[in-house]
């Protein structure tokens, strides 16, 4: 008996559109859509899957006994109600903290990289900012993707181009972007064939770079963080500006998800 193949979900198609429709520029939440909740939170990642937001962006730490968890910083005294390093405490004591909204505690705990996993499963695709420097580490991280089975929907964020070989060798199947600080990265991370997508900066941009880029199939990821969204936010000509002055960029990392994906609507640049 032949069995019919699992219907298509939300990630797989964003996952053929991050491949095969680079004229589509996608849109990440940055730590995820908290506006409304703790930043890197679930109810923040929940957020952005019910805008229908492209990608999320989370920070990937651990905790003294090595549980992989959701945290921009290596102190959690911005984002929680505690204080001290998350490195120097437990899973159970980290349990006990609270993450802050406004200054103030909420019900949202710090996630696991599981939970994460588990949730944006089949709904979004992910970005892992990886802020470790432990090769265990990533080991265990590409453990728990393939265990959840959310491997098509992640991209894995490299500071050091340098590494792209040694993570990609752990699973190949899992999107690897590397940072480009200069020019010279991004010919050296063409040249490996190995990134999907180039996190570049603004200040080395050119149009005959970027087209270097794009026409080996490769994606631009670039921030609207701080002056771009700053100046949606003042006067409305942040994201216009924007894909002005960068036209190649398709993945656009920002604070505004929700206000990026309608501007991107009503100008024809995103059609899901």
């Amino acid at each position: 008996m032949i069995q019919l193949a699992e219907a298509q979900t939300k990630a797989d198609k964003l996952a053929d559109i991050f491949v095969n429709h680079p004229e589509q520029i996608m849109v990440t939440a940055h730590r995820a859509a908290h506006t409304h909740y703790p930043e890197n939170s679930l109810g923040a990642l929940q957020e952005a899957i019910r805008l229908g937001i492209d990608i999320a962006e989370v920070d990937i730490r651990q905790t003294k006994d090595h549980v992989l968890v959701i945290m921009h910083d290596g102190k959690v005294d911005r984002t929680t109600n505690g204080k001290g390093a998350l490195a120097d405490m437990t899973y159970q004591q980290l349990m006990e903290l609270r993450l802050l909204q406004d200054g103030k505690p909420t019900d949202e705990k710090v996630p696991t990289l599981d939970q994460v996993l588990r949730m944006a499963k089949g709904k979004i695709l992910l970005d892992l900012d990886f802020k470790l420097g432990d090769e265990d580490a990533v080991k265990r991280t590409y453990k728990a993707i393939e265990e959840t089975q959310t491997t098509n929907q992640v991209l894995f964020f490299l500071y050091q181009y340098k590494y792209a070989p040694l993570v990609h060798a752990i699973n190949p199947d899992v999107k690897v972007m590397p940072r480009a600080y200069k020019e010279d990265d991004v010919n050296k991370i063409l040249d490996m064939k190995i990134a999907k997508v180039i996190h570049i900066d603004e200040k080395f941009y050119t149009d005959s770079l970027m087209k270097k880029i794009t026409d080996q199939h490769v994606r631009i990821w670039s921030n609207s963080l701080g002056t771009y969204d700053d100046l949606e936010l003042a006067s409305h000509t942040g994201f216009k500006a924007l894909l002005t002055k960068t036209k190649y960029v398709n993945v656009i990392q920002t604070n505004l998800p929700e206000e990026w994906l309608k501007f991107l609507k009503q100008t024809g640049h995103h059609q899901l």
